[in-house]
This record gives C-alpha cells, sequence and structure tokens, in this order.
C-alpha cells in the first residue's frame, strides 16, 4: 500500500490570535490561545516523523490553488473578502473565524494541498493520501467562512478532479464531531457527490445537520447526516458504519472516497462530548479501506479538519496514517487502556434509535448501475 502525505510548515503559520479558545477576549474574558492553533497539526507531524512512518510515505510538496480553481465552489465577493482581511492583517472572516496577515495566502497553500494529494491518488501515483492542511475547510460555505474554515479544500480539490476528468462520482464521510455543513452546503444540489456526515447531534453549526437535511434538487437524497447524542463511543459509530456509511457507499458506487478527517470526537478533545480513542479512528479507517478496494481501487483521500487535543489528536492521526499504509510503528497511544475501559462505550438504545433512521435515508437515491 503506497500512501502519500502532504504538509507544509506555512500551515503552521495561519495566525488565530490570542482568543479564549472560541471566543475573543475582552474585558470580561481574559486572553488565551485559540482552540484552532498550530499545535495540535504540529505535534501530529512530528509524531509521524519521530514514529518512523514519514519515511515510507510518499511526500509531496503543495502549491497554492488558483483563484479559479477556488472560484468553483466560493464566489468572488467571498475570495475577495478573506484577501482584504489578511492584506489588511487579519479580522474575522465571519461567525468567529479570526484570521492574520498572510492567511489568504496559507489559505490557498491549503486548498492546492488538497489538490495536489487528490491528483496523486486519482492518478494512481499512490493509493491513497493524507493532507494535513491548515486553515481546515468543512464548515466554508460558498458565500462565507465558518467554524475556523476560510476555503472548502475538500470540495476544490473534488471540483478540481471532477473538471480534469479524473473522476466523475465522489463520496464525502466527514467524521469530524461539528456537522460538515459547508461541504453540505456545496454539493446539496448534485447527485454526482454523496455527502455523508457523522456528527455530535446539534453541536456546531447551532440547529444545522438534522436527519431532515437530505438535498435538493437533482441532489435529494444524495446527503446524509447521522447527528449522534453526546457521549457516543466506538459502539454507535462502528453502527453507524455498518448501517449507514457502507451501505451507502456500495449503493453510491463512487471513483474515490474523501475523508473530513476530524479528531474532534475523540474522548478527550475539549470542543466536542464524544468517546472515540486512537483504536476506533484505526477501524473506522480499516472499514473505508475495505469499502474503498472494493469499490474505487482503494482511492481515498483524507483532509484535515478538527481536533484540539494538543496531546491526543497526534496519536489519532498516527493510527489512521498507520492503517493507510499498512505500516505498524513503535508508537503506543498512552490513552487507549484508559479509554477502552470507559463505560457506554457499546451502541446505547437512544443511540440506535438516531442509526435507524438515518439508515433509512440510504436508499433515498438510486443505486448506480
Amino acid at each position: 500500500m503506497v500512501t502519500g502525505f502532504v504538509c507544509h510548515e506555512l500551515y503552521m503559520w495561519h495566525n488565530t490570535g490570542n482568543w479564549a479558545q472560541v471566543f475573543p477576549p475582552g474585558l470580561t474574558i481574559q486572553p488565551g490561545t485559540h482552540a484552532e492553533n498550530p499545535e495540535t497539526k504540529r505535534r501530529f507531524r512530528n509524531l509521524v516523523e519521530v514514529s518512523g512512518l514519514l519515511d515510507h510515505l510518499v511526500q509531496f510538496k503543495p502549491r497554492p490553488a488558483t483563484v479559479s480553481e477556488v472560484a468553483r465552489v466560493h464566489t468572488s465577493d467571498h475570495i475577495a473578502h478573506i484577501k482584504r482581511l489578511s492584506d489588511a492583517g487579519g479580522g474575522d472572516a465571519s461567525e468567529l473565524t479570526p484570521l492574520g496577515a498572510g492567511s489568504y495566502e496559507i489559505a490557498l497553500l491549503a486548498a492546492g494541498g488538497a489538490i495536489v494529494a487528490g491528483e496523486a491518488v486519482a492518478s494512481g501515483a499512490v493509493e491513497t493520501a493524507y493532507a494535513l492542511i491548515r486553515p481546515p475547510g468543512h464548515h466554508a460555505k460558498p458565500d462565507l467562512g465558518m467554524g475556523f474554515c476560510l476555503f472548502s479544500n475538500a470540495g476544490i480539490a473534488i471540483r478540481h478532479l471532477q473538471a480534469a476528468g479524473q473522476v466523475s462520482r465522489v463520496a464525502v464521510v466527514d467524521w469530524d464531531v461539528h456537522h460538515g455543513n459547508g461541504t453540505q452546503a456545496v454539493f446539496y444540489e448534485d447527485p454526482s457527490v454523496l455527502t455523508i456526515s457523522l456528527h455530535q447531534d446539534n453541536l456546531f453549526p447551532p440547529n444545522s445537520g438534522s436527519l431532515a437535511e437530505t438535498g435538493a434538487g437533482a441532489g435529494e437524497g444524495y446527503n446524509i447526516n447521522v447527528p449522534l447524542p453526546p457521549g457516543s463511543g466506538i459502539g454507535a459509530y462502528r453502527s453507524a458504519f455498518e448501517r449507514v456509511v457502507l451501505p451507502a457507499l456500495h449503493r453510491f458506487r463512487p471513483d474515490m472516497i474523501v475523508v473530513a478527517s476530524g479528531f474532534d470526537a475523540s474522548g478527550v478533545d475539549p470542543l466536542g462530548r464524544m468517546m472515540l480513542s486512537s483504536a476506533a479512528y484505526r477501524e473506522m479507517t480499516r472499514m473505508l479501506l475495505a469499502a474503498a478496494r472494493s469499490l474505487c481501487g482503494g482511492r481515498i483521500l483524507m483532509t484535515h479538519e478538527g481536533g484540539y487535543s494538543e496531546m491526543y489528536a497526534p496519536y489519532c492521526g498516527l493510527a489512521v496514517l498507520e492503517e493507510l499504509s499498512g505500516v505498524k510503528t513503535h508508537i503506543a497511544d498512552p490513552w487507549e487502556p484508559l479509554m477502552a475501559a470507559w463505560g457506554g462505550n457499546d451502541l446505547q438504545p437512544h443511540q440506535a434509535a438516531v442509526i435507524d433512521a438515518a439508515a433509512a435515508l440510504v436508499t433515498r437515491f438510486p443505486a448506480a448501475g
């Protein structure tokens, strides 16, 4: 198995300022560190190197996405707005999404990193690829930055690959703890892209990601949300994969699977209330790999999204990369024995009820011939 890897130091230079996690500081909120800071991503990349796994990956150098490539997804007004703020030294892209000087150029490099990784997978240069890029993208709508996201990295890569004729049908699986509302918005009326989001119910954005949001027009049925209750563990996620994700993928039969890979559903993440461990991410990756090999020649592109535990997100990322590459390193997750013993990891009745409802949505779109 050959796995590609994209990362760049400039991704770590995207400056989100000294917010108090997700709130702007002021006279009633002491300044601190923004949740979407470089450390989780830098420590993830460093652990991959220290483990020795980096030597087994095919490293690709990102390039900036062009404005015309970004414009396949975003409005000209939105692109110009991000550039103006960045050129002026920074600001808020809206919806609590700070950026600093140079963030526009770094966001183009992030989108371009997703494109480069996607091209490598689509061309067969590698079977799978992980784009460790920043800023993230799955909340960015065509006309609005949101939830720390400036541009839709995965959306831009998918549209680029479709325009180049490298893929036609693409399935997006989003396991970030927050609803992938931006990716949903980009493809909501498009039957060529199946979007599936597994997320904590009504976490972020508020009132987004319900079972009722199933697509519109020609895209009706091609959007599936699985809003899992807070406290869901591997039992709920395993069931959601077995009953919703995998059947939907086999019904849709994509040319490539794109994963919006956030590690904020981990049991120690400060912005989520789920209970996944690195072993859970490993298991979900294994299931997607089996599906991809059956459906689309093993082609999987992962674009990095959230994950805000500096100490733990790197272990989740390493587990995913080990599974993608088939290379097991000497690094052991020190938290895994503790998390495996937590109560409530098994599928609970109230979680099963949501998954039952989501499973009923799988037949809403026509099966591929």
